[in-house]
């Protein structure tokens, strides 16, 4: 099937255009194109067609395990009063089914834990995820669901499980997703409605960040992309060992190879000679290197390590959530990439006002201090730890809101046309490749209803009309889901 956009604005040449996709590409673009037999005829009306948005830092597999939790923190609950609230009207629901939480900070109720939680759901096994993504506090009844309850002595417990010091767990479980993931029931859940709203925002492709990506995730991306439930094409960071998996692995142009993915905590740093020996061994396999640094201790650790090692281009820092002046010098100096978050000021900001230093506040998600030393830069959403829409994070770094209205870093500040860029280059060279509309290019591509001059005053995902991944139309607003 072809498709012929009768009428649309690009941003690369004036005037309306036609354009005609088929078999996967961009095949002529003109003035007035007409309509072959093959052609479905979509009427732009003067919309934009912009090139398929794409996240740069998703976790995909908890975005969709997200739409069926409860949430637990700021934005829909405030207090521990209502948090303790939903946990008990939780608890009397009369099942025996895992409650998953998420979104929890410490801002609502203190440091919970299983004593916490078992004052409110004790008759449920339950599990709350911090916002961070690096915690779970677990109950009673759910550490006696994975058979840990009486085990706190045994020396087979998994890393990251929480002990007093009289031995007794604590409920709270660190850095251990995967290990989780693999002793609960509906182990990998279906990514079909996580797929489909990425899809109604204009979302092509992913890039997926999670660092425990290994074969069984491979092997779910691959088979929900086979059976229609995930649309878009997908990048997949993961383990060291993840390319030596690879090769038995079913290999698809939709499902690529990613990053060695690294991820930092500066309360329990890696040994650095035994990362650095890691990210060595990445290189000489042809990986490059993603670091997850939401700290300045961690950035500092991370640019050491790299410096260490040699940089090598491609390499890249996720979130530098804080940096200062000289560190973006540094990065800028060695040629490293960020992808960052612009929408944690609009979604977070409050927060970051209470718990940061006022003097490193200035260095909050930077934006445009990155693109002015020519650090190359791109966005992603760090779904479901920040909202998924991208275009909430366009919007956001254009204006740097938090909820309260304060502006936060005024300098950061992105024009419209930035802001959307973040978004729109190249999957394998974020913020550098900018993808473009033009005859024999993919046709991956976001229709709006509004030409530029308008979209750029409103950044809203309700422009979005239809989105195409490789000449499939993937969502349209015309049809309810199933039907396009």
């Amino acid at each position: 099937m072809s498709f012929l956009i009768k009428g649309c604005e690009l941003l690369e040449i004036t005037g309306l255009q036609d354009v005609r996709i088929s078999h996967g590409v961009i095949e002529k673009i003109n003035s007035n194109i007409l309509p072959i037999d093959e052609d479905t005829v979509i009427h732009a009306s003067g919309g934009l067609l912009l090139p398929g948005l794409h996240d740069h830092h998703i976790h995909l597999l908890s975005l969709a395990a997200s739409l069926n939790s409860v949430h637990c923190g700021p934005g829909e609950v405030q207090t521990e009063a209502e948090l303790s609230a939903i946990l008990q009207a939780e608890n009397n629901n009369k099942t025996t089914d895992w409650l998953r939480g998420i979104g929890y900070h410490e801002s609502v109720a203190g440091d919970i834990s299983r004593d916490w939680l078992d004052a409110y759901i004790p008759d449920r096994p339950a599990r709350i995820q911090h916002r961070g993504g690096r915690l779970w506090v677990l109950n009673s009844a759910g550490l006696e669901a994975l058979g840990l309850l009486n085990k706190a002595s045994e020396d087979n417990l998994p890393q990251g499980l929480e002990k007093k010091d009289n031995g007794r767990l604590t409920g709270r479980l660190y850095e251990n997703d995967a290990w989780l993931r693999n002793r609960l029931p509906n182990k990998m859940p279906d990514l079909s409605e996580a797929s489909y709203r990425l899809a109604s925002c204009g979302v092509s492709s992913i890039t997926d960040t999670s660092p425990s990506n290994g074969v069984q995730e491979w092997n779910h991306f691959h088979s929900q992309q086979k059976s229609g439930k995930l649309l878009q094409a997908v990048r997949v960071m993961g383990s060291l060992n993840f390319d030596r998996e690879l090769k038995k692995l079913p290999t698809d142009p939709l499902l690529t190879m990613g990053e060695y993915k690294v991820h930092l905590l500066e309360s329990d740093l890696p040994n650095f000679d035994t990362l650095c020996s890691d990210m060595t061994e990445a290189h000489l396999r042809g990986r490059n290197i993603a670091i997850h640094c939401v700290t300045h201790t961690e950035l500092v650790f991370a640019i050491s390590c790299l410096e260490e090692v040699g940089i090598v281009e491609g390499d890249r820092i996720e979130h530098a959530s804080i940096t200062s002046p000289k560190m973006v010098s540094r990065l800028s100096e060695n040629g490293l990439r960020v992808v960052t978050q612009p929408h944690f000021i609009s979604e977070r900001g409050d927060q970051y006002l209470h718990d940061v230093e006022i003097d490193e506040q200035p260095y909050l998600y930077r934006l445009q201090s990155f693109l002015k030393t020519g650090v190359a830069l791109a966005a992603g959403s760090d779904a479901p730890f920040g909202g998924f829409d991208p275009w909430s994070s366009i919007r956001a770094a254009t204006r740097r809101r938090p909820p309260n209205g304060v502006v936060l870093g005024e300098n950061e500040v992105l024009s419209p046309e930035q802001a959307l860029a973040l978004y729109t280059s190249d999957p394998a060279k974020p913020g550098l490749r900018q993808r473009s509309i033009s005859p024999g290019e993919e046709a991956s591509l976001c229709l709006l209803n509004k030409p530029w001059a308008k979209a750029r005053e409103i950044l809203s995902s309700d422009m979005v009309t239809r989105t195409w991944h490789l000449g499939k139309l993937i969502y349209s607003h015309h049809y309810t889901r199933g039907q396009n």
